[in-house]
């Protein structure tokens, strides 16, 4: 049997603010807001976000976590044309996204860019240039 993943999460200081974030800038519906955590309506994989605090009861032990931009790992937001990288860019940041990288053409063949959520999570936002999907 192999494995699969369900969800991705992400441990947060400041819960509330990253649930606006996800929910009003980058439009994340809600599924579900517990008392330490949230889990979002999402296509395919899971996602969800819980609280920082409860992870060293949780575990046993004291996490550590990275100051600033974090480049542990980053969530793609994969759209269907080119152009639609440098209209979602310049929305999310508008609404108050951190730019990070600006819309480029990158070598291996996506148009991408990226932005940092409250807490400096990086999200790209990227095409292969496939087309609109169908329904």
């Amino acid at each position: 049997m192999g494995i699969r993943f369900d969800m991705i999460g992400i441990f947060v200081n400041d819960l509330d603010k990253m649930v606006e974030f996800y929910r009003d800038v980058l439009g994340v519906e809600v599924k579900t807001i517990g008392e330490h955590y949230a889990v979002f309506e999402h296509e395919g994989i899971g996602f969800g976000m819980f609280e920082r605090a409860i992870l060293p009861e949780l575990l046993e032990e004291e996490p550590t976590y990275p100051n600033g931009l974090n480049g542990t790992f980053e969530l793609v937001i994969d759209l269907p044309r080119f152009e639609d990288v440098d209209y979602e860019f310049e929305r999310v940041v508008e609404a108050g996204a951190k730019p990070v990288m600006e819309p480029k053409d990158v070598p291996w063949g996506q148009r991408a860019s990226a932005i940092a959520d409250p807490e400096n999570n990086l999200i790209e936002i990227a095409s292969w240039n496939k087309g609109a999907k169908e329904d």
